[in-house]
């Protein structure tokens, strides 16, 4: 009869799982396996966090860029927009909406202003939001209705239920435009706007035929609508698509981001997966004697596997739990400064970053832990007697493949992320190369007993120094470069709207009162720009070709599309940067560096201009490079004065107000009420916001990738200390004071962490430099700053991991242990 087996009861197998697992427990606690645990959670928890926001942020972008747009798509042209387009969209479900946009004049009982009307429908916006201030707030304009902007309501000294003449159309104010969708500025084509519904625009009666006139439909739906509505006609030269990825400094800014937001989930999870690397090359080494001894009591290379196999399990186990639990902490903090960005209700990111991070963490791992464990396994029990190299097989380096291929994959189109890997993998060997160079030539130099001794221990064997230098470079390199991109970044957005940058453009201002209305700006201590001459033309012949056609064969702009504003002056704007030739007095005309480049001008082709249908041939004298970005009045053509002596003009001028100048605005306004006054402050105030926003955001990834990035170097130096011991021993032996082992640490590390932080500077710079002129299309600069705080801030981490292993590393000295 068989005996009964209880369910409860072990069988040895599990008997013998349960003991090995309670062993490894012990070996983890013990305080050789944490490290390797600690850095699996780093990962998780990093790409964790950073995964669920980039998420977050990825709808943010959108979300903004689309807000600004003020729809997913957008078709303008010069033209009554196309019956055969509207019927497409229509057909492929999409949502529309028609803006007619021109300019007139609007007229109350006792002023007059030329104003830009903005015909919408009722569902104007399709994204952002409209603000409007009547007799109540509401967010659509409907029929008879007429809104207008504070200051023209002040212009024309009129308020709410005044009656107000758009060309030949009366109608009663509404109320007031407090707040429009969009961020797009050119002082040319705005004035004052007023907002009426599309059903009015006929009864004004103040589009005729050669009126300026610009025709804008919105569209909302999906991707592969919007595409088809793309490709369901052809456009015109006057006609053009725009939606989020349409060419803008709002779409480079959120571009950039999402750019830095990849290249710091890349250095960080770089970071992480060296420290596990070497936190778990350093238990391998520690655990070598104790592999050779259990084979040479007859443990089995399975009964070894397995060990090893539950301590691994174990790792993961603990290093996940901890690493989500950090992670999600983690995210909650860097969410903190994005609480005004991110949308509200906060949508749920899933089981996704989850995933992604147990993923990358196992792929990292693989051959992390993968590698130097099977080597562990194939130690031989000769090592008890003669401790020696272990050579694994080399089939198991096929193991990097793991995590490499998937990075191939992810990254196969981010040139950024490729340049940085690249750039890290011939920085390694060349920091490690000039690190050791330089520490032979401090060598030749005559030091005390305890500085020769350090050096002399770094030069005893240059590839492990190499190595050594290298890897600490190397961290420190790359905690620049996440600093160094985050703040170029920063300072090339804020150039985007300067603090004293001009918020009030003067356009239409006669011949005969601009010297006026200068000297009633200068009475008034405002600071402003120079007064341009405006006057529309267009680029006609290039060398005596259609300068059209040149366009078709160079490549295309608007430059020879449209009507451009154009100016003439003494000389080149002291804000333009002069790239080629010189300004001339006579015959010449500058060219904005951009559009030089798209129709292939160089000093002294020909041009010829159609201005007020008169001829007027230049030569091209000088290329500038122009920054948009500063709002100041800028130009794609400067002429000499002499090529406009018979041109009569209206005068431009910028300026900066404050609150404080808001009677005088009011004033200046009324003593020239033809004059049009663009109050852009309101403008300046959401991009101030919005880059704020941004600011906040790369700032936290920039601090959580400093953070990996001192871990790292943390561990580093932690490691190379706890590999002394043996050798302080030997000093001991040798009858080395406990003071002058002392200082001969900390010589060494010193010495070490000179070299590294001045070698990391360096190649922190060429990174930098590069991922500034091919990642980001920036203009690199040098920071001399880096040079001289990295060699510091390396000196007092080295101080730190000094300090709380010093005591440790003489322990054995002072027990008398040997």
């Amino acid at each position: 009869m068989e005996h009964a087996v209880s369910p409860t009861a072990s069988t040895p197998q599990q008997s013998l799982n349960k003991r090995l697992a309670q062993w490894s427990w012990k070996e983890i606690v013990s305080g050789q396996l944490w490290p390797i645990s600690a850095a699996i959670a780093l990962i998780i928890a990093c790409v964790f966090a950073l995964s669920a926001l980039a998420e977050r942020m990825e709808q943010v972008i959108v979300k903004q860029g689309k807000d600004a747009l003020t729809a997913d798509l957008t078709f303008r042209s010069s033209n009554p927009i196309p019956e055969a387009l509207q019927a497409s969209a229509v057909e492929l479900g999409l949502i529309q909406s028609q803006q007619v946009n021109y300019a007139t004049m609007a007229f109350s009982d006792s002023d007059m202003q030329l104003v830009s009307v903005k015909a919408v429908e009722s569902n104007y916006p399709l994204r952002g939001d409209l603000t409007l201030q009547g007799q109540g707030t509401t967010h659509s304009v409907q029929p008879n209705q007429l809104w207008l902007e504070p200051r023209i309501m002040s212009m024309l000294n009129v308020s709410i239920g005044d009656t107000v003449t758009i060309g030949d159309a009366d109608f009663q104010v509404s109320g007031e435009i407090a707040d429009e969708p969009g961020l797009n500025f050119n002082p040319f084509q705005q004035m004052p706007t007023v907002l009426i519904h599309y059903s009015d625009v006929e009864r004004t009666g103040a589009i005729q035929l050669g009126s300026r006139v610009r025709y804008v439909n919105f569209y909302e739906g999906d991707e592969q609508q919007l595409s088809s509505l793309k490709q369901s006609i052809e456009i015109t030269p006057s006609d053009r698509w725009r939606d989020q990825g349409s060419a803008s400094r709002t779409n480079e800014i959120f571009d950039r981001t999402t750019q830095y937001l990849s290249l710091t989930v890349a250095i960080v999870i770089l970071m992480a997966a060296t420290t596990l690397v070497l936190t778990c090359q350093h238990y391998v080494n520690g655990r070598r004697k104790t592999i050779a001894m259990l084979k040479s009591i007859g443990a089995s290379k399975a009964w070894i596997t397995r060990w090893l196999a539950i301590q691994v399990a174990l790792l993961l186990a603990l290093g996940t739990v901890g690493g989500l639990i950090f992670g999600f902490g983690l995210e909650v903090l860097l969410r903190i400064p994005l609480v005004d960005l991110l949308p509200d209700p906060l949508p749920s990111y899933g089981i996704a970053p989850v995933a992604v991070a147990i993923i990358t963490c196992v792929l990292i791992g693989v051959p992390a832990l993968g590698i130097p464990l099977t080597i562990l396994v194939n130690t031989s029990a000769v090592n008890v007697l003669q401790p020696a190299a272990q050579q694994g097989n080399k089939a198991h380096w096929g193991l990097v493949l793991v995590p490499i291929l998937p990075l191939l994959f992810v990254y196969a189109s981010n040139t950024l992320v490729w340049i940085v890997l690249v750039a890290i993998g011939v920085l390694f060997v060349l920091l490690a190369a000039i690190s050791v160079l330089l520490s032979k030539a401090i060598g030749k130099a005559k030091w005390g007993p305890a500085m020769a001794l350090a050096i002399s221990r770094l030069n005893r064997s240059s590839r492990a120094s190499g190595l050594q230098f290298g890897a600490l470079a190397l961290s420190l390199m790359l905690l620049s470069i996440i600093w160094l991109v985050r703040s170029d970044l920063l300072g090339d957005w804020q150039r985007t709207l300067p603090a004293n940058a001009p918020n009030a453009f003067a356009i239409n201002i006669a011949d005969y009162e601009v010297d006026q209305y200068i000297g009633q700006l200068d009475q008034q201590g405002i600071d402003r720009s120079k007064a341009f001459p405006i006057i529309r033309g267009r680029l006609a012949e290039i060398n005596g070709l259609d300068a059209k056609q040149v366009a078709d064969e160079k490549g295309d702009t608007d430059a020879v599309r449209r009507e451009l504003n154009l100016t003439w002056s003494d000389g080149i704007p002291d804000y333009n940067v002069v790239r080629d030739g010189a300004w001339t007095m006579t015959n010449g005309v500058s060219v904005e560096s951009e559009v030089a480049d798209n129709l292939g001008l160089k000093i002294g082709d020909s041009l010829r201009f159609v201005i007020n249908a008169e001829p007027i041939e230049a030569t091209v004298n000088s290329i500038r490079i122009v920054d948009w970005r500063e709002m100041k009045p800028n130009f794609y053509f400067i002429f000499t004065p002499d090529l406009m002596t018979d041109i009569s003009s209206s005068y431009m001028v910028s300026f900066r107000v404050d609150d404080s100048d808001q009677d005088f605005v009011k004033d200046l306004s009324s003593n020239h009420p033809t004059v049009s006054l663009l109050d852009v402050r309101k403008m300046g105030e959401k991009i101030q916001e919005l880059l704020g926003q941004i600011v906040w955001s790369i700032t936290v990834l920039a601090a959580l990738g400093v953070i990996a990035g001192l871990l790292l170097i943390f561990t580093l130096l932690r490691l190379s200390l706890s590999q002394r011991q043996l050798e302080i021993r030997l000093y001991r032996t040798l009858g080395a004071s406990r003071k002058r082992i002392a200082n001969t640490i900390w010589c060494e590390y010193g010495l070490m962490a000179l070299i590294a932080g001045v070698v990391a500077s360096f190649g922190a710079e060429i990174a930098v430099g590069s991922l500034m002129k091919f990642g980001f299309d920036l203009t690199p600069t040098l920071h001399v700053g880096l040079w001289v705080v990295l060699p510091i801030l390396t000196f007092v981490i080295l101080a730190t991991v000094v300090n709380t292993l010093i005591k440790q590393l003489l322990l054995p000295v002072k027990n008398g242990s040997i």
